[in-house]
């Protein structure tokens, strides 16, 4: 079932890129930048295994082998994590939504996109990244396979590192707007509202 799910997340993901294209826009996915080329030539791996290797577990195939086979298994657990794999799914073709236009795979560093507050971006400045981290959680519980984790922290870290530069790249081409903006919301977690007896401390 989360094999299935990423599938219609990716598939989503290209049909994203296709309209983009069609539209004589780029998406990104190869970004101009060197260093947005060289994570490319991680992630997209990772998010091949990560595609694939829930598929290969549901067929059985992967039970014998070490690297492939789940370390322990925990069906009503596994069951919740599907659920809620389910609904950061939801919840990430929510946020493409908002994002319209907006919306590219990498930097471009001559190019200047609006600036998404509203909707789930009025909470957090990464809400696609931290569904993915979701998603990715999700699927370790169900296949938590020693090669299933490995990908897993890469595609953590990875995520971490592209907020990064993405919040880098934000801050130039929108300057104060934009620390104003990262003032009042979280990264991947939401920003706690400050009571007023911590604003006197």
């Amino acid at each position: 079932m989360v094999g299935l799910l990423l599938c219609v997340y990716w598939a989503r993901v290209l049909r994203l890129l296709r309209k983009l294209h069609r539209a004589g826009r780029s998406a990104n996915f190869i970004p101009p930048e060197r260093v947005g080329r060289l994570v490319r030539l991680i992630w997209i791996p990772v998010v091949l295994l990560w595609i694939s290797l829930p598929l290969i577990e549901g067929t059985g195939l992967a039970r014998h082998q070490p690297l492939l086979a789940p370390l322990f298994s925990l069906w009503p657990i596994s069951c919740l994590a599907v659920i809620v794999a389910f609904s950061a799914l939801i919840l990430t073709l929510i946020c493409w939504k908002e994002m319209g236009r907006s919306w590219r795979m990498g930097i471009n560093p001559d190019e200047k996109t609006q600036l998404i507050a509203t909707g789930p971006y009025a909470l957090l400045r990464h809400p696609v990244y931290a569904l993915s981290s979701v998603l990715m959680l999700m699927t370790v519980v169900v296949n938590p396979s020693p090669l299933m984790i490995l990908v897993a922290l890469m595609h953590l870290g990875l995520l971490q590192f592209e907020a990064r530069r993405e919040e880098a790249y934000l801050l130039r081409a929108h300057g104060e707007i934009y620390q104003k903006y990262c003032r009042r919301t979280g990264g991947f977690i939401p920003r706690l509202p400050r009571t007023e007896a911590l604003k006197r401390m």
